[in-house]
């Protein structure tokens, strides 16, 4: 065991020519080969999505909320005081390592309704009460998830541009990656969604 952690080696795939038997070992020992792997509390994928980070992060939510179940299923405790603690612990564990997400809407919208399904949780009702969100919100006083993933991008881009006016600009060299195209649209960069989060709140 190197490091004390098991090391895994991602299939980035190969070249035409190189072997792809090959096998990468560590000090004798083989290093497994994987399509996703965890770092720091989040999923690196092969394919450079974040499928898997975004359903970590809501099983993450949903364990906060498991560990304090006599509270939050508890009627007598205030639905603010829910609410509090929902902000408190729960948000931070599902918006963990989402600074530089570049979330697509089904990812988003997958977000939005495990939020729903948690805080109809807390308040002891079901989809069939057929209660709107926006009323769910108010009375725990909790914002929308989307409009917190938004904040904290922004966040992050901002301590992007303060570090761009503290210090001069590095130049960044191109890497170009040899091997077959994808088919499709190309993906959706960071840059590319907080522009489109920029023109949804009408801002420059």
């Amino acid at each position: 065991m190197v490091f004390g952690v098991l090391v895994k080696e991602l299939e980035f795939g190969y070249k035409k020519g190189d072997n792809e038997d090959s096998q990468v070992t560590i000090e004798g020992q083989a290093v497994p080969q994987t399509t996703k792997f965890k770092y720091l509390g989040s999923f690196v994928q092969r394919d450079m999505e974040i499928d898997s980070d975004v359903s970590h992060r809501i099983q993450a939510g949903w364990c906060r909320c498991r560990a304090a179940t006599k509270i939050l299923c508890d009627r007598r405790f205030p639905t603010k005081l829910k609410g509090k603690f929902y902000r408190v612990a729960v948000i931070p564990a599902m918006l963990y390592g989402i600074d530089c997400w570049t979330i697509k809407k089904t990812q988003a919208h997958k977000m939005e309704v495990a939020e729903m399904r948690i805080l109809r949780w807390m308040c002891g009702h079901t989809r069939l009460d057929r209660i709107r969100s926006e009323v769910f919100r108010e009375w725990l006083g909790v914002a929308c998830i989307l409009d917190k993933l938004k904040e904290r991008s922004f966040r992050w881009f901002g301590h992007v541009k303060m570090r761009q006016l503290i210090e001069p600009v590095r130049a960044v060299e191109t890497i170009t990656v040899e091997g077959r195209m994808s088919r499709g649209r190309p993906k959706l960069t960071w840059d590319e969604r907080l522009r489109q989060d920029l023109v949804e709140l009408h801002l420059s």
